[in-house]
């Protein structure tokens, strides 16, 4: 496995100065920099080393891959068109750090709205290495290939189980729609990774105050919302909860958990994202608003549902739960595929399909035996899929973001892929040792005979 990895290295690596030339020379040594730093990090805190490698690897490689394939034959606008949006934004918005451009500041340098953050991330890369869409493609490829030992992490804290955790980094590392929508120049790949370390660092801080972690959850909280910021109180939320279900009955613990939630805030104000968050909570979190946003979605593309939906009062809004909810699994339904872009999805949306039963599995076995670990990734999952189901009226759309959950509901899938194991383990060894007492008792009689 090693030597093939290392082979497969050299040829991405290959791939990407020939076919990328000479934009792929500079965005492999960003690679190469930005992997190592990474491997160093996760092998430090693990006696898996050779797993975390070697899914970290793959992963980074079927990103890679697919990144080269977009790039070379011009795909972007048909995988993912937001790719083009980032880096003409980013490209202005350098142009006025420089003084290139005399365009309004207050359009291309506010940090208010939905992903900001991702125009002054391709800035910042476009002024150190020059302006480079592959280069930027390939930063985000490895954050995304970065997500899978990390998911690794994660699991392993909430479950104590090596397979449960082996299992859920490799169905992250290669399942498509995470390889597609992290091997991109786009926020959903970012977005996930950093879901998984906040998860992580409140699962670390439960156990015992860390300043370390501390401040990595800040970070990572920070560039949640600068990229996506609904989700933000989404992950407050879990985190909040986390802490309070997770309180003792010791005056030490309630004291050391509410420092952390105190010092908490007060990072968050420090870096703005308080303030940040109140003004796009008010600019566009209302129902009317999302109304229009979602009756857009439902009407503008061929790939639209509950266009008859208005989700602009309460009732609305519960209303169209069911319907936004089913959609949000489990679309795009094969029946319905409208386009070649919906039907390359088809054998992804059956194999998950398939998965759900052990999925709902593990669920139960989180609830029954794991509820105070599993409960970030619970509540989380849970209140994202309800929000998205409200205001999702679009099935490509859907389909994209529902990686945001699926990256926790791959922890439970992996657990129940691993109950469903050991209970045919266990009944396997029942059918041996039946036999054997079989065969014993047989012997025995045929020996007085």
């Amino acid at each position: 496995m090693d030597k093939l990895l290392i082979i497969l290295c050299f040829m991405a690596s290959v791939g990407m100065i020939v076919l990328v030339f000479p934009d792929g020379i500079v965005a492999l040594a960003l690679v190469l920099i930005l992997s190592a730093a990474a491997l160093f990090i996760f092998r430090k805190f693990t006696d898996e080393k050779q797993f975390v490698t070697q899914v970290f690897l793959l992963a980074l490689l079927l990103r890679i891959g697919v990144g080269i394939m977009l790039h070379v034959f011009d795909l972007r606008d048909f995988f993912g068109a937001d790719a083009t949006t980032y880096d003409y934004r980013g490209s202005r918005l350098l142009d006025f750090w420089t003084g290139t451009t005399t365009e309004d500041p207050n359009r291309v340098a506010h940090m208010t709205g939905s992903g900001w953050g991702m125009h002054y991330l391709v800035a910042f890369l476009y002024l150190v290495f020059g302006k480079n869409i592959f280069l930027a493609q390939s930063f985000c490829a490895v954050f995304g290939a970065a997500t899978a030992p990390a998911v690794y992490y994660c699991a392993r804290k909430i479950f104590q189980n090596l397979n449960v955790a082996k299992t859920s980094a490799l169905a992250i590392a290669a399942f498509p729609s995470f390889v597609i929508w992290s091997g991109q120049l786009m926020k959903d790949g970012l977005i996930i990774f950093l879901l998984v370390v906040a998860i992580t660092m409140v699962l670390q801080l439960q156990e015992r105050f860390n300043y370390a972690a501390l401040v990595v959850l800040i970070l990572s909280l920070g560039g949640i919302i600068s990229l996506r910021f609904y989700i933000f109180y989404m992950v407050a939320m879990a985190v909040v909860g986390s802490f309070i279900i997770g309180i003792s009955k010791s005056t030490q613990s309630i004291l050391t958990r509410s420092a952390i939630l105190i010092i908490m805030g007060v990072g968050l104000t420090y870096l703005g994202v308080i303030r940040n968050a109140g003004t796009d909570l008010d600019t566009y979190a209302n129902l009317e608003r999302i109304q229009v946003s979602r009756s857009d979605l439902a009407n503008s593309a061929e790939s639209g549902f509950g266009a008859d939906l208005d989700v602009s009062t309460t009732e609305g809004a519960l209303a169209a739960v069911p319907v936004g909810f089913v959609y949000l699994m489990f679309a795009p339904f094969p029946w319905e595929a409208a386009n070649f872009r919906q039907a390359i999805t088809i054998p992804e949306v059956l194999l998950w399909w398939a998965m759900i039963p052990l999925m709902l599995a593990g669920i139960l076995y989180a609830i029954k035996h794991r509820l105070r670990s599993a409960f970030p990734i619970l509540i989380f999952s849970l209140t994202l899929a309800l929000a998205y189901s409200i205001f999702q009226g679009n099935v490509g759309t859907a389909y994209r973001q529902r990686t945001q959950i699926q990256v926790f509901l791959f922890i439970f899938i992996a657990v129940g892929w691993t109950i469903y194991k050991e209970r045919r383990e266990d009944k396997k060894n029942d059918r041996i040792n039946k036999r054997k007492e079989f065969e014993r008792k047989l012997r025995g009689r045929n020996k007085f005979e």
